[in-house]
């Protein structure tokens, strides 16, 4: 399998022992997101712009704060709220306009604006936007790439949101005959380890059970976690949370 450099993501991915290689591939691309946007990139002007404009999600803005940078985040929240206040301002001062004939719902430029701003984050969106790249190269790797589709039929499968953006990037980019193929391959991947998975919570629990307390936990242990990545894409669990 010859790597070419954005291929290097994709083939990383699906070589980790990972129940989504999709999830793990959006996971890094999250971390070094977060850590670009605490890291000296915020003192630039265009990337500054866009986190005045944009803000974060309550999940980014915790990530952010985790980063330790106290300064920078400083800097980043005082201009973000700069920002803010003038357009609330500025559109405290737009009257609402009434529904008409035309138009059932009643235009408010203030709430208007409250609603984007609170459905925005310059994290996410950068994420997005690579991600978007790396699941048309999963697809189009797969398509030209032997080795890799070799590689994509071991894998553990994929969480449900995963399997469902893959078949939809299929079908954009694959003639009919290739859209086939990946359809049953991806789909079987998807239901034979969503089952193997079925099983392994089934023993976990089984192993609550007095008559099993001393039988081997074989692959069940740990089922939970990589149960909410499949069902949730949640990749990382609180190790204290964990322990518990």
């Amino acid at each position: 399998m010859k790597e070419k450099l954005y291929t290097i993501p994709i083939n990383d991915a699906f070589a980790m022992d990972s129940e989504c290689p999709i999830c793990a591939m959006k996971t890094i691309l999250e971390n070094n997101a977060v850590e670009f946007t605490m890291g000296p990139s915020y003192m630039e002007d265009d990337i500054r712009m866009e986190t005045d404009r944009m803000g974060f999600c309550k999940a980014h803005m915790k990530m952010v704060f985790d980063q330790n940078n106290k300064l920078g985040l400083a800097l980043v929240l005082k201009t973000h709220i700069d920002r803010t206040n003038k357009e609330i301002e500025k559109r405290m001062k737009m009257p609402p306009k009434k529904a008409s004939f035309f138009k059932k719902e009643t235009s408010n430029p203030l709430t208007d604006y409250i609603d984007e701003l609170n459905k925005s984050c310059f994290i996410c969106d950068r994420i997005n936007n690579t991600f978007e790249r790396y699941l048309h190269t999963v697809v189009a790797t797969w398509k030209s790439d032997a080795a890799f589709r070799e590689l994509y039929a071991k894998g553990k499968g994929f969480c449900t949101e995963h399997y469902g953006d893959l078949l939809k990037e299929g079908a954009k980019c694959l003639n009919q005959k290739e859209l086939d193929e990946f359809t049953e391959i991806t789909g079987k991947l998807y239901l034979d380890n969503m089952k193997r998975l079925a099983e392994e919570l089934d023993w976990f629990a089984d192993k609550f059970d007095y008559r099993f307390k001393d039988a081997p936990w074989k692959n069940s242990k740990d089922s939970i976690p990589r149960a909410m990545i499949k069902t949730n894409g949640i990749m990382e669990i609180d190790d204290k949370k964990k322990k518990d």
